[in-house]
């Protein structure tokens, strides 16, 4: 089977159990996942849909979300999309109606099971603030830049290596330029995403943006000082995107619609771009070297301390959504500084988890089902996609998702403490994690050293992660109603139920129980 007819057959086994075509409202993906909105909850068959050998989990969130896993997600969601595509103009070429979104009817233990998780589902929408989602808002303009990022941070690192080699000269300028064309226009990106999740038109929201890289603006003076070309970074761009957005909905409403075309697109650049020029370029600007120094200050004083306390909390940060905020400080000091020390600290939670997972394979010897989750989700853990050991292993089992938590605190202390020292790690682009990050290292003591820290890390996160979970990371009774065979104990339930069967037809009679006071025969 063909590359592309394998990714078709994954997008195809999919489909039916989510509902089928007519029940979804949306399709996207991020490094991971297949993102989908759904009509109806409960027609998703959740139970089949795991057990899939594509897919690594399930995340419910404000879109229901398929772990696929790194390269894989991005090859089977244009494939899934065409289903979807194709089974609407089907359904509309045989009905003349919408497609149906019915479902494969369920059982009742499985209705019952599904109306739990739209309870649950509900229940967390509630739960859901404004600042929370705003930050997933925040999210959404840059993880589509991810990409570009960690294909252009591979650049870099190889055409540094060749620099450090003295090979190939005549080639390095030209791998600079391709390393670098894309950051020096980021905020261009940031713009468009922004004015396109915000719903603005995002053409405007990108030609706004594109005033705070313009060479132009060290002409201009405001606050006292001399701008400069790319003042105010990502975070000007997000800012002068949301402020078109606002310009543009506020000129729909007033404008007559006769001029729209030609009077709401010019006020919209012309008002955001001054504000952009004459305020926030300097204030974004402000912002943006206070964040890199206060990451420099930070590691430089209290290295160990704050790597122990970001590597540990980094995953309740993610339960909470709250790790979202985080993605526009790392753009920020990789435009600054060419990477972001707090990637490699926080990419130690995963390390963490991988250490608790060996642990729980090795204290439930007899449970088949947990061993064999483990074993498949081990290597998406080494490379950093942590969802499938996460919601599959440490979450659902309680103390190990929190001993897994401490190694990666230990991990992240160890390379917290090396910033100390002056070995500063790095990552040249965000997304990647665990091994997958090695070729995005960068670092001030040369990529050897820097890459040994790293390792050094990732195998204190492990060992800390192993030996927190092994030792404290199961009771007594979590012991004694996880470390059962559960394929036996199965076997045994059926095996005794067609026994009773067959006594009952023996006899004649239906099989009843004796009195629980009646002694035992010898």
């Amino acid at each position: 089977m063909s590359t592309d007819d394998k990714n078709r057959a994954v997008a195809a086994a999919i489909l039916p159990l989510v509902g089928g075509a007519g029940n979804i409202t949306s399709v996207a993906h991020c490094m991971t996942r297949l993102r989908l909105g759904l009509r109806d909850r409960s027609l998703v068959r959740d139970e089949a849909l795991k057990a899939l050998p594509a897919v690594m989990g399930v995340v419910e969130d404000d879109t229901y979300q398929i772990v696929l896993g790194p390269g894989t997600v991005a090859r089977v969601t244009p494939e899934f999309e065409a289903l979807v595509a194709e089974a609407h103009e089907q359904d509309q070429e045989e009905t003349g109606a919408p497609a149906s979104s019915a479902g494969t009817p369920a059982s009742s233990a499985d209705d019952l099971a599904a109306q739990g998780a739209a309870i649950r589902a509900a229940r967390k929408a509630r739960n859901q603030t404004p600042f929370k989602l705003f930050l997933r808002r925040i999210a959404n303009v840059f993880v589509p830049l991810i990409p570009a990022l960690i294909g252009c941070g591979i650049i870099a690192g190889l055409n540094g290596l060749l620099i450090n080699l003295g090979w190939l000269p005549s080639v390095t300028p030209a791998l600079a330029a391709i390393a670098s064309g894309f950051m020096a226009l980021i905020a261009v990106f940031v713009g468009f995403n922004t004015a396109k999740e915000f719903g603005g038109t995002p053409i405007l929201g990108g030609a706004v943006a594109a005033v705070i890289v313009f060479p132009g603006v060290a002409k201009i003076d405001a606050f006292g000082q001399t701008l400069s070309p790319g003042q105010g970074g990502v975070l000007g761009a997000l800012g002068a995107a949301v402020l078109a957005v606002y310009v543009e909905k506020w000129c729909r409403r007033w404008v007559p619609e006769s001029l729209d075309v030609l009077v709401t697109p010019t006020l919209t650049v012309l008002v955001s771009g001054l504000v952009t020029i004459f305020g926030l370029m300097f204030v974004a600007g402000e912002v943006s070297t206070a964040i890199g120094e206060f990451a420099d200050w930070l590691l430089a004083h209290a290295g160990a301390g704050a790597g122990f306390v970001l590597g540990g909390l980094f995953l309740p940060l993610v339960m909470l959504g709250l790790h979202q905020a985080l993605i526009p400080i790392h753009t920020t000091l990789i435009e600054q500084q060419g990477s972001t020390v707090l990637l490699p600290i926080l990419a130690m939670a995963g390390a963490g988890q991988v250490g608790a997972a060996m642990a729980v394979y090795l204290k439930l010897p007899r449970n088949g089902s947990i061993r064999r989750t483990v074993k498949s989700a081990l290597p998406a853990g080494f490379l950093g996609v942590g969802e499938p050991l996460i919601y599959g292993v440490s979450l659902p089992l309680g103390r190990p998702f929190v001993t897994a938590c401490v190694g990666g605190a230990f991990g992240g202390g160890f390379i917290g403490l090396f910033s100390m020292l002056g070995a500063k790690v790095g990552s040249t682009a965000i997304g990647p994690s665990g091994w997958a990050l090695f070729p995005l290292l960068d670092g001030d003591e040369g990529l050897g050293r820097t890459i040994a820290i790293y390792a050094g890390g990732l195998l204190t996160g492990y060992l800390a992660g192993f030996v927190a979970t092994y030792f404290w990371g199961f009771s007594d009774r979590l012991l004694e109603e996880f470390d059962v065979d559960t394929e036996t104990a199965a076997e045994t339930v059926v095996a005794a139920g067609g026994a009773s069967v067959g006594a009952s037809g023996a006899s004649g009679a239906p099989d009843t129980p004796a009195p629980a006071s009646a002694p035992a025969k010898a």
